[in-house]
């Protein structure tokens, strides 16, 4: 079985070519693929100065280009240039090749015109419409190039588009019969619609006057994936007219890259001794440490619970609820890790931006972590006592941060959304909060959003406030929890048992 995955983001060890979640899980499928032996190939671009840096000028944030490692860079192959045609233009596209094991990825690179150089600069940023259109067209048409001419159309048994930004290579290549669509967010900034002139002007076909790619997708093949049991209800209401093509497959991680190595060691010989556990965390916990005092002086966490909130700074994960409780108890017995980047032109996550900046200036038990990458998430994720995931109910496609923290026996505190229902249980081995709201309401919108932030803000810092007492008044309640999410999360979110569900269940049927 040949299996090809097209995606916009890719979250290599040691790499800046992502912007969050989708471009992490793209890297624990690629890896988990590795050791099962599968040959697996993963399209994507290769982004030069990756998604945004962060720092600051007093409380005003400053976003700017990343720079990628040498050691991500040592890392890669160049294979033979190519050239694709964007606006009637010879294109030249370089392809870096990163290999791991029966894995690879295949990462495109525009060498040159220079306004083609510029598709290629960062994840997600572009000066236009147009520009973000031929962002994606490149990456069809180099995609299609590459497995018509290096791969071979007919040795590839299933090729999964992530996200609709990659449905344009269903304009180029007849592919229904192996192609699947895998939706990754029921947000509008997963689902891009572009002027039907670019398309025609590119691809040869006129689809309309504005045409949304998932419904072109949706439309052209015979399966989607959705990435949890809730999102199948949830997509399929936003998408009524293919609600009989979604499947769910519930996200997991690649266990040795995000599990503490004793923890995972044990986990694997099941010894679930509470020592192992202790001596794991406590050593975590130092090293976090040290990476905070590294960023701040006067840090006060000695005997305090570490509670971390760490994701994309996008309004529908809700970063004002930690920002809130902590204004509103800013003397608890506890410490707070916050990190998470923004996107340049969301004004919203630019303001949660300078908030967390204003808390971690003013108060010694808040730190925020500006270079928020894969190597400082593993560090906080080891090193925290307690993680909080709070998106608006309906919103999460899935979410895999929660997941990463229980396995290394860190507890959650966790709205009731995306895998989280099939995977923490309330009161064994973490905590929820919340509706189960199966309506997609529109956060921007909609008046009932603020209710429902209102009612569930006052369960979210009730639960936080019980959970701290619990810490330092009843440990052995606490380590009990701890113990339970170490035991009983890695087998439900193991990317060994997703990669089966996706390949070897018959899922891969058209």
């Amino acid at each position: 079985m040949v299996i090809v995955s097209i995606t916009p983001e890719l979250a290599l060890d040691k790499s800046h070519i992502y912007a969050g979640g989708l471009g992490v899980l793209e890297g624990d499928k690629l890896y988990g693929a590795g050791d099962m032996g599968i040959d697996y190939t993963v399209l994507s671009l290769y982004y030069r100065h990756g998604y945004v840096s962060v720092s600051f000028q007093g409380i005003q944030p400053l976003l700017a280009p990343e720079r990628q490692s040498r050691e991500f860079l040592e890392k890669l192959t160049p294979e033979e240039e190519f050239v694709v045609t964007l606006r009637n233009t010879e294109v030249i596209v370089r392809p870096w090749v990163y290999k791991y094991k029966t894995a690879k990825a295949v990462l495109f690179e525009a060498v040159c015109p220079q306004w083609a150089r510029k598709l290629t600069d960062r994840v997600y940023l572009e000066d236009s419409t147009e520009e973000g259109f031929l962002k994606y067209a490149l990456l069809a048409k180099a995609s299609s190039y590459y497995i018509r001419n290096v791969i071979g159309l007919d040795k590839i048994s299933v090729i999964d588009l992530e996200e609709s930004y990659t449905a344009l290579i269903l304009s180029m290549l007849d592919v229904s019969d192996k192609a699947r669509i895998i939706i990754h967010t029921p947000g509008p900034w997963g689902h891009p619609g572009f002027p039907g002139e670019y398309i025609a002007r590119e691809f040869g076909l006129f689809l309309g006057d504005n045409v949304n790619l998932s419904e072109y997708a949706l439309s052209r093949l015979k399966s989607a994936i959705v990435v949890s049991r809730k999102q199948e209800e949830i997509i399929g209401r936003i998408f009524p007219a293919y609600a009989g093509k979604f499947k769910g497959i519930t996200n997991g991680i690649y266990l040795p890259r995000w599990m503490h190595p004793e923890l995972y060691m044990a986990w694997k010989q099941g010894l679930f001794q509470k020592e192992i556990l202790v001596k794991a965390r406590t050593e975590s916990r130092e090293k976090l440490l040290s990476l905070v005092k590294a960023v701040k002086n006067n840090v006060n966490a000695e005997g305090k619970p570490i509670i971390a909130w760490t994701r994309r700074l996008a309004r529908y994960k809700r970063p004002y609820f930690i920002a809130r409780f902590i204004e509103e108890n800013p003397d608890i017995n506890a410490f707070f890790i916050i990190a998470g980047k923004p996107h340049p032109r969301d004004q919203d996550g630019i303001e949660y931006l300078r908030k967390f900046r204003e808390l971690d200036l003013k108060l010694a038990n808040v730190v925020y972590l500006p270079e928020y990458d894969v190597e400082t998430a593993r560090l906080i994720i080891q090193g925290s006592d307690l993680w909080l995931f709070t998106p608006f109910s309906g919103w999460e496609a899935c979410g895999t941060s929660f997941m990463k923290a229980q396995v290394n026996g860190v507890p959650v505190l966790s709205s009731r959304d995306g895998g989280v229902l099939e995977v923490v249980e309330d009161g064994v081995t973490g905590w929820l909060f919340g509706q189960d709201l199966r309506d997609f309401i529109n956060i921007y919108t909609d008046p009932r959003a603020r209710e429902i932030d209102e009612k569930e803000y006052a369960e979210f810092r009730s639960k936080l406030l019980w959970i701290i007492d619990m810490y330092h008044k009843d440990p052995e309640k606490y380590l009990e929890v701890s113990i339970n999410a170490w035991k009983r999360t890695p087998e439900k979110v193991d990317m060994t048992g997703v990669l089966k569900k996706y390949y070897f269940s018959g899922t891969t049927s058209q």
